[in-house]
């Protein structure tokens, strides 16, 4: 019988703009609208931001705000299921040293490399920059802040910040400690699989709480390409085209940083490891392309983990405890590339020599020192934290805040990228990554399907209608055996 005779109706599929395509015209869309804005100015006496600035604002701090409210209940959730998934794991404390020992190496890796870039470049040197800018940073980094950002203040996890306003106004806003969350969601997901029986109930809601927070999830995906208009956009319109005029040098020996890590570092630790760097990227790229825009890990935290589990094949009970640990101590551009590059930027600026004694000490830092910025995560953060162990001066901050929100881009695209490498290459070491998922090509939603078995090459293309849930892939296979 021919396949054209079969009972089911044949179900044609009309042409799907590919995500990653979607963000791309995203991409070239807000760089239009923010130089538009741009180009009409301010407005009024107080030179107020025009119609066009105020809704790149808006639709941007919009998406990011959805993806963060996301964040929350899919760290807790996706946490206390993995533990409980760990149950019949018995490599879970190795797994966990294993992640810890990669961060650290990719960590000095990328550090090494931004020494050297500071050392030949000297991009402190003959810097157009006024020091006259050069004020007092917001924040500072502490080495007792991981100490005491991992004790939760509250069961939520919520902290307050308090912040007063020229006109003498007093607002707070509250946000949730991710590393508190993670905290909290750990001790339930171990007291609930030391109860045994009785927790049952209470791990069944929390499967099934997750499937609902990740259909939720992927929703505010797809709103991706509008946000990333709106992201790009106001970005442009912000700091314009002419803001690292003064701090070109820096602002390329950064980049060149970056781009080594990242198109350099990363494929040759995946291909040292047995896996195809271009499987990595293309399913990494939703993610970075994501973080580029948003400038944020933790906003991009859920779009990471669902391209680590679906597009590079970890195990979701590895997966959720590694890239939410991972969102705040894995940072490659923001702990390792932009302080230490800072660092020798502000020694050279203030001529102060450094020895090798400093140099070893910027290593320090930004291996280790990521962990202590983990309650306050930042790259100003860290950059405090490095300067006041070098003994450097902190006014030297304010010298790089003009072009903090440009290199941020790139900062944020490498730490979450190699938020996604490191439990890869876990995995790939541990014999427990889905290779064939690895292999597969990402459909034109920019995620390998679920609803059918992985499939290496083009031929993943061809499973685009996927359901997105456990739940729908078993309804899926059901209707496939009756029909069979």
């Amino acid at each position: 019988m021919s396949a054209q005779s079969t009972d089911a109706p044949t179900k044609r599929r009309g042409f799907r703009f590919p995500f990653a395509a979607q963000v791309l015209l995203g991409l070239v869309l807000g760089i239009v609208l923010g130089v538009v804005a741009f180009q009409i100015g301010p407005v009024g006496e107080e030179g107020d931001p025009n119609w066009l600035a105020v809704t790149l604002q808006t639709i941007g701090s919009t998406f990011v705000t959805l993806l963060q409210t996301i964040v929350p209940p899919l760290i807790v959730l996706a946490v206390i299921s993995s533990i409980a998934n760990l149950r019949n794991v018995t490599n879970a404390a190795r797994l966990a040293w294993r992640t810890l020992l990669w961060f650290a190496i990719t960590a000095l890796i990328a550090v090494a490399i931004a020494i050297v870039l500071g050392l030949t470049i000297r991009p402190g040197l003959n810097s157009a920059v006024d020091a006259s800018s050069a004020g007092d940073p917001s924040g500072t980094g502490s080495w007792m802040a991981f100490i005491e950002s991992i004790v939760p203040a509250n069961f939520l996890g919520l902290a307050a910040n308090t912040s007063t306003a020229d006109d003498g106004t007093i607002s707070t806003s509250l946000g949730f400690n991710v590393l508190q969350l993670i905290v909290i969601a750990i001790v339930l997901g171990i007291a609930a699989v030391k109860v045994g029986k009785a927790a049952e109930p209470f791990i069944n809601f929390t499967s099934s709480a997750l499937e609902v927070v990740l259909k939720a999830l992927w929703w505010v995906i797809r709103l991706a390409p509008i946000g990333t208009v709106g992201l790009l956009g106001n970005a442009v319109y912000s700091y314009g085209w002419t803001t690292i005029g003064a701090l070109g040098k820096f602002t390329l020996t950064i980049y060149i940083g970056l781009a080594l890590v990242l198109f350099v570092v990363y494929p040759v630790i995946t291909r040292l490891n047995g896996l195809s760097p271009a499987k990595y990227f293309s399913g990494v790229w939703p993610a970075v392309q994501l973080a580029f825009v948003s400038r944020s890990s933790m906003g991009t935290m859920p779009v990471t983990q669902r391209v680590t589990e679906q597009n590079l094949g970890v195990p979701r009970y590895y997966s959720a405890f590694a890239v939410p640990f991972g969102a705040t101590t894995k940072m490659d551009g923001c702990a390792a590339i932009y302080p230490a590059i800072s660092a020798i930027f502000i020694a050279q600026f203030f001529g102060v020599d450094l020895g090798v004694t400093d140099y070893l000490l910027i290593v320090f830092v930004s291996v280790i020192g990521s962990a202590a910025t983990a309650g306050t995560t930042g790259a100003t953060v860290m950059l405090t934290l490095t300067l006041s162990t070098l003994g450097l001066p902190l006014e030297g901050v304010g010298l790089l805040l003009a072009v903090d929100p440009i290199l941020d881009m790139g900062r944020t695209a490498v730490n979450v990228a190699g938020q996604a490498l490191v439990p890869t290459i876990v995995a790939k070491r541990e014999g427990i990554l889905d290779q064939a998922r690895y292999d597969a090509s990402p459909d034109a939603s920019g995620f390998v399907p679920l609803d059918e078995p992985a499939v290496p090459d083009t031929a993943a293309a061809s499973a685009e209608d996927g359901a997105d849930t456990v739940a729908e892939r078993e309804t899926a296979a059901s209707g496939t055996s009756a029909k069979g």
